[in-house]
């Protein structure tokens, strides 16, 4: 049975992507040895309790406790904490942080985070992203992500407010951002999360392994309107991806045209 059992019994989504499992693993860990603290940090609070109660030592001692005991306790959560970091977090900190996909089927994609919403843009059939800056953004032109409407990569790039498509099985860079203040694209089954801060263009990958919907969250308290900066993310079948890619590509690339 796998120790990322535990997970699950206390509520946590189930892993819907490749690099999950090894986040599971790790928190499954986590859980168990705080589990582990709490049960024996209880058990050694009733003993404490019952030894030391007023009815048997009526006279305080000021003397403490003599034994080292505790202290070899204390080095060993130290030790076990140091594993956990330098043998889990570390390596899958730097595998995300590092190891970027290159395959070509890998998608590029912005998420532009706003008081109290998100916009996702996407390339269109080119599969190349326009560049972006915030500057441009003019929601009135129609134009909620910045994206540089000079630039000819960018004539059928197209934006899909609140909801965040993506194919299964393909890896996905999500450039991530903000226009106001400081909010988190946290996608929780793909166990995946960044900042998105004014200023700043951030970035993180992840790879579907799952077909599903869910919610997309913000993880930083951003407003009174913080509890409901909800999206949806949902993952489908490349076919289907790709013929709803397509679609959009082309209606944006038809209002370009028309632009001009």
């Amino acid at each position: 049975m796998s120790v990322s059992w535990i997970n699950e019994f206390f509520g946590q989504t189930p892993n819907a992507s490749e690099h999950g499992g090894l986040v599971d693993h790790m928190l499954g860990f986590v859980h168990w040895f705080m589990l582990a603290l709490f049960v024996g940090w209880s058990i050694y609070l009733v003993l404490a309790f019952t030894k030391f109660r007023a009815a048997r030592n009526a006279k305080a001692d000021y003397h403490g406790v003599t034994g080292h005991a505790t202290t070899h306790i204390e080095i060993g959560v130290v030790i076990v904490e140091a594993i956990l970091l330098l043998g889990f977090a570390f390596p899958l900190w730097a595998r995300q942080a590092d190891d970027y996909p290159v395959s070509p089927d890998t998608i590029k994609m912005r998420a532009l985070g706003e008081k109290f919403l998100w916009n996702f843009q996407y390339p269109g059939n080119d599969t190349a992203l326009s560049t972006w800056d915030l500057r441009n953004i003019d929601a009135a032109a129609g134009n909620t992500t910045g994206k540089d409407l000079h630039d000819p990569n960018g004539k059928d790039d197209f934006v899909n407010p609140g909801t965040m498509k993506l194919p299964v099985g393909r890896p996905v860079i999500v450039d991530v951002a903000s226009k106001d203040v400081i909010h988190n694209l946290a996608l929780v089954p793909m166990r995946a999360a960044q900042d998105a801060t004014p200023g700043v263009k951030s970035h993180m990958w992840f790879k579907p392994v799952k077909e599903g919907t869910w919610d997309i969250i913000c993880g930083q308290l951003c407003g009174p309107g913080h509890a409901q900066m909800k999206a949806v993310l949902e993952v489908m079948p490349a076919k289907d991806f790709e013929d709803w890619s397509k679609e959009m590509s082309a209606n944006a690339a038809k209002k370009a045209a028309e632009a001009k």
